[in-house]
């Protein structure tokens, strides 16, 4: 998967529910919501490959990581439930918080993976591959950080 594929993903559900809700006002969207069902998407589609492409994975995590295809087992199963814990109100925002975690958790795998130049995701281009995919990265915390109402830097002000 290629982080333009992935970007796609995570951004064209919002512009086209967007469209949507100008043409037709009566379903009209919040932009929280409309962000939502990208990351579903983004996170069912990154899910995926775990469980397609586990080797591979795999392969991202260093060598002293014990049980490495479970661990990536176990993080495809938690992107499911983070897509599908998105849309349950009262799980919302523990939701996101978690997958910002979890997104977090990753980077360190994805900064192993580029300087190891693993043939998985862009990695094998080595570190260069990280002036694209860090900046991606934090720009999905910050899309799962607005999509799923978390407010920590608002000092008390109510949520737009």
């Amino acid at each position: 998967m290629t982080l333009l594929f992935l970007l796609l993903v995570l951004t064209v559900p919002y512009f086209l529910l967007a469209l949507v809700g100008r043409w037709r006002p009566e379903w009209a969207l919040p932009a929280a919501t409309r962000g939502r069902v990208g990351l579903s998407l983004f996170f069912l589609i990154t899910a995926s490959a775990h469980f397609f492409r586990t080797e591979g994975m795999a392969q991202m995590l260093p060598t002293f990581v014990p049980y490495r295809v479970e661990v990536v087992y176990l993080t495809g199963a938690l992107e499911i439930a983070g897509a599908v814990g998105l849309w349950i109100p009262g799980l919302m925002k523990l939701t996101g918080a978690c997958l910002i975690l979890m997104l977090l958790g990753f980077l360190p795998a994805n900064i192993y993976a580029a300087f190891n130049r693993v043939d998985f995701g862009g990695h094998g281009t080595g570190p260069i591959y990280l002036l694209v995919r860090v900046p991606f990265q934090f720009f999905v915390l910050w899309w799962v950080y607005r999509s799923s109402g978390q407010r920590w830097f608002s000092r008390g002000k109510e949520p737009a």
